[in-house]
């Protein structure tokens, strides 16, 4: 009797054990297969901090895992897909290295790796004021300002002649200060088109230019209207004196109540009015 209750059992026990395990089997398949679940794979990010113009090495890149469900287009899986390349922008440590930030292969180290193809790096001559106080510094966004006259025309006028420039280098350096010191530069480096760098080249040598430092996520193009002198001065001309006009003023008698010494007139013409003043006779 006992062995048959064992038997039983036994009997019961079994399809009870595999169908719990066809469950746990399901269960876990399930949740292999959720579209939530965290499957990695291998990126290339910065291994520290890494600046514009540097030539990629093995000791500057490292793998960490990312998910694998959440690709990036132009993403590095092994260092060596991407060592060797420039940097055309600056990385931050654990940063991933996306093709963006690097310059053409085979492109050279430097400043020249950073200027796109069919762009122009153009330099020039600044001081503290047209530097804007040497906050100008590479990555800073400027527009262009010149000052200068028209052939044949006396009057002079300012106007924007480029918006949107980035600037490449100040000095030498090619990447900003980290704590946003004002440098002191000779010249600063922008990078521009080559009709925009015959614009400035010219500006640069037959007048004045003058840079104004703008916040980089503004991009808006603004129509400006150039500023002539008159807009500043006015346009009605100063008083002048006609020297040809002075001539001296006939002497008058003692009985003339008018005048009791003599002098000369003057003509003074102010604006469009001409009026005549008395000077005494020294």
């Amino acid at each position: 009797m006992d062995r048959k209750r064992i038997f039983v059992a036994f009997a019961v026990a079994v399809p009870l054990a595999l169908l719990a395990s066809i469950l746990v089997y399901r269960q876990l398949s399930q949740a292999a297969s959720a579209p939530g679940r965290i499957v990695p794979t291998k990126i290339v990010v910065a291994a520290a901090p890494l600046q514009p113009g540097t030539r990629l090495d093995a000791s500057d890149l490292r793998q960490v895992d990312w998910p694998a469900l959440r690709p990036m287009a132009g993403m590095f899986a092994k260092p060596e897909d991407c060592a060797n390349r420039v940097l055309i922008s600056p990385l931050l440590e654990n940063e991933p290295v996306m093709e963006g930030n690097l310059a053409p292969k085979d492109s050279s180290v430097g400043l020249s790796a950073m200027i796109p193809p069919g762009m122009r790096g153009i330099a020039v001559a600044v001081n503290d004021v047209v530097g804007v106080a040497g906050f100008v510094q590479p990555g800073t966004i400027v527009d262009v300002l010149a000052t200068g006259g028209i052939e044949g025309q006396a009057s002079t006028l300012t106007r924007t002649i480029l918006e949107n420039i980035r600037v490449l280098a100040a000095g030498q350096k090619i990447e900003p200060d980290k704590q946003g010191t004002p440098q002191t530069v000779p010249v600063v480096t922008l990078l521009v088109s080559p009709d925009q760098a015959n614009l400035l080249t010219l500006a640069s040598t037959q007048g004045h230019i003058q840079l104004a430092l703008r916040n980089a996520s503004d991009t808006k193009q603004v129509n400006t209207y150039p500023a002539h002198i008159t807009d500043v001065f006015g346009s009605v001309a100063p008083a002048r004196i006609s020297a040809s006009s002075a001539r001296p003023a006939p002497r008058l008698s003692s009985n003339d109540t008018r005048r009791s010494a003599p002098g000369y007139q003057v003509e003074v013409i102010r604006g469009n009015k001409p009026e005549v003043s008395s000077i005494p006779q020294q």
